[in-house]
C-alpha cells in the first residue's frame, strides 16, 4: 500500500523529505491531527495544587472560629465586669442610703446613745394598726380581770435618754421590745407579745382604768358579795397614782384615784331607788403593811394584829371603821391616810410609798 507524503513547509518552503516514513502496517497519519497534536492539551492540576485551596479554606475557617470564640470570651468577660461594676454601684448606693437613714435617726434625738434601738422601735410602730381602748368600748363580765397599764417615762429617764420599750397596739395586747446583740455585735430587736384582759397605754387616765377594772365590782358589793381591786408592780410603776390619785409634787389629788371613783359609785347606788329603802350604811378603814407589820392610818398609825377567827376568816384586830355619809368624808379619810403613810426617796421616785396600803369600804345594814 503506497501513499503520498505530505509536504512540510519550513521557512516558506515545502520539504517532502522532512517527514520520516510511517512504519509499515500503520495507516497514514492525518496531517491536521499531527499538527494539532503539537498544541499541548489542558493538563489537570496536580494533587498538591488541588489540596492547597482546601487547606487555606480550612485554615481560614479555623481562624474565624478562633476569632469568634475570642470575641465571645471577651464578651463574657465584659459582661462579667459590667455585672460586678453594677453590683458595686448598687452596694455603694445601699450603703449611702443606709448611712443617710442612720444620720437621720441620729438627728431625731441628738446625743442619744440608743438611737439604733430607738429607730428599730419606731420602724416597728409605724407598721402597726393602733386600736387603743376607748371609753365607749363594751365592758366584759369577768370574775377575775387582769389588766396592765403602761407607765410613761419620768423626768429622770428622759434626762438619761432612755428608750420607751413598751408598745400597746390594741386593748388586749402589749409588746415588749428587748434590745439584743448577736455574736458578731449586730444589734437587733426581739419583740415579745403579751395578752391581758385589758391593756391601757400611757395616755389612759384613771377614769378609763376604773371603768374597765373596779367599776363592775361595785355592783357586786350591793349584791352581797366581796370584791377586791389591787395594783401590783415595782417601785415607781404608778400604783399609788392609780389607786390614790394624781400627784402634784408631794401633794396628791385624791379625787382622781380609784378609791374616790369607787366611793362615788357606792353612794350613787346607795341613793338610787333600788337601794335607798334597804337601810344600808357605809364605813371605811385605812391601814398599811410595812416591814411585816400592820398600822392603822386612821388612828395615829396604831400597831395592829392580824388573826384568824373561829370561822377561819382573817381579821385585823383593833382596826377602826369610820362611818361615812358623803364622798367628801371619804376623800378626807383618804387624804389623811396618805399623809400618814410611810414614804421615802428611791432611784425611781423622790416621794415613793414604802408600804402596802389597803383602803376598805364596807357596806352593811344598820
Amino acid at each position: 500500500m503506497s501513499y503520498a507524503r505530505p509536504a512540510v513547509q519550513q521557512n516558506g518552503f515545502t520539504d517532502n523529505n522532512s517527514m520520516p516514513p510511517p512504519p509499515s502496517g500503520l495507516p497514514p497519519p492525518n496531517f491536521y491531527q499531527s499538527n494539532s497534536s503539537r498544541i499541548p492539551p489542558p493538563t489537570q492540576p496536580a494533587p498538591q495544587q488541588q489540596q492547597q485551596p482546601n487547606n487555606i479554606a480550612s485554615e481560614t475557617k479555623k481562624k474565624n472560629l478562633s476569632e469568634c470564640a475570642a470575641r465571645n470570651r471577651r464578651s463574657n468577660v465584659v459582661k462579667e465586669v459590667d455585672r460586678i461594676k453594677k453590683q458595686r454601684e448598687e452596694r455603694r448606693a445601699r450603703q449611702a442610703e443606709k448611712k443617710a437613714e442612720q444620720q437621720e435617726l441620729m438627728n431625731l434625738d441628738p446625743g442619744n446613745p440608743n438611737w439604733e434601738f430607738l429607730g428599730m422601735i419606731r420602724e416597728y410602730r409605724n407598721q402597726l394598726d393602733y386600736k387603743p381602748l376607748c371609753i365607749s368600748d363594751p365592758i366584759q363580765v369577768l370574775q377575775i380581770c387582769v389588766a396592765v397599764r403602761k407607765r410613761p417615762l419620768n423626768k429622770k429617764e428622759l434626762a438619761r435618754k432612755e428608750v420607751d420599750v413598751i408598745t400597746v397596739p390594741n386593748k388586749e395586747h402589749i409588746t415588749v421590745h428587748e434590745p439584743k446583740l448577736k455574736v458578731d455585735l449586730t444589734k437587733y430587736l426581739e419583740n415579745q407579745l403579751f395578752r391581758f384582759d385589758y391593756a391601757f397605754d400611757d395616755t389612759a387616765d384613771n377614769e378609763l382604768v376604773y371603768k374597765f377594772t373596779a367599776k363592775p365590782l361595785v355592783q357586786t358589793i350591793f349584791e352581797g358579795g366581796m370584791a377586791t381591786c389591787f395594783a401590783y408592780g415595782q417601785t415607781g410603776s404608778g400604783k399609788t397614782h392609780t389607786m390614790g390619785g394624781d400627784f402634784m409634787g408631794k401633794s396628791q389629788d385624791c379625787t382622781k384615784g380609784i378609791y374616790a371613783l369607787a366611793t362615788k359609785d357606792v353612794f350613787r347606788l346607795l341613793r338610787s331607788s333600788q337601794y335607798k329603802n334597804e337601810d344600808l350604811m357605809v364605813t371605811a378603814c385605812f391601814f398599811e403593811i410595812y416591814s411585816g407589820k400592820v398600822f392603822d392610818l386612821l388612828n395615829n398609825k396604831q400597831k395592829l394584829r392580824v388573826l384568824e377567827d373561829g370561822k377561819q376568816q382573817v381579821q385585823v384586830v383593833g382596826l377602826q371603821e369610820r362611818p361615812v355619809d358623803t364622798v367628801e368624808e371619804v376623800l378626807r379619810l383618804i387624804q389623811h391616810g396618805n399623809n400618814c403613810r410611810t414614804s421615802g426617796q428611791t432611784s425611781a421616785n423622790q416621794h415613793s410609798s414604802r408600804s402596802h396600803a389597803v383602803f376598805q369600804i364596807v357596806l352593811k345594814r344598820r
